[in-house]
């Protein structure tokens, strides 16, 4: 893991899950994908509760057009 991931609160994936309404499966997919950056402690992956909350904005603001396969990728 990188040194500047350094969040101020982790969260689960669970507490994620309830935070956002996304799936706790979701929430993993993102993870592997690169998505979302977490560490993973036992058997438990713990996310920056700030970079969950900004992803969450980030899908309500471009709403149907993240589903946009003319979209431009990042």
């Amino acid at each position: 893991m990188s040194e500047d991931f350094n969040p101020t609160e982790w969260i689960t994936t669970k507490e994620a899950a309830r935070l956002t309404g996304y799936t706790t499966s979701y929430l993993r997919k993102a993870i592997s994908r690169g998505i979302l950056r977490a560490q993973k402690r036992g058997r438990d992956w713990f996310l920056d509760k700030a970079d969950v909350l900004a992803y969450t904005e980030e899908m309500k603001r471009l709403g149907t057009a993240k589903h946009d396969p003319t979209r431009a990728k990042r």
